[in-house]
């Protein structure tokens, strides 16, 4: 198994307030995936709600993940106005929320 080099991850669990109608949570998501318009070191963003059978998720509804090229890349994009201004707004629709920046390994066989 291998590090990648440089790459991060960075995964946000979400549960939305019940009081949050689907329309601002669309909104919100949009609003989320056009960071990687306003954030150099945002490589990419994928977004997508649970759909396991475990039951395992804790009440988390939505899972977001971002890819930068390095964690400077991360704090750069914490720090920037348009991050600042966003997560403000998305955190006072979340019930609860969980971020996990990480360093994907890569598993050859």
């Amino acid at each position: 198994m291998e590090e990648a080099k440089g790459l991060v991850k960075h995964v946000l669990l979400a549960k939305f307030k019940d009081e949050t109608p689907p329309d601002q949570i669309e909104q919100l998501i949009k609003g989320y995936a056009n960071l990687v318009n306003l954030i150099e070191p945002m490589k990419s963003f994928h977004w997508g709600k649970d759909v396991s059978i475990e039951n395992m998720h804790q009440g988390f509804t939505h899972v977001f993940e971002s890819t930068f090229e390095s964690t400077e890349g991360v704090a750069e994009y914490i720090g920037h106005p348009a991050h600042v201004e966003f997560a403000t707004l998305f955190l006072s629709h979340v019930e609860k929320v969980v971020v996990i920046d990480y360093k994907p390994t890569i598993v050859r066989t």
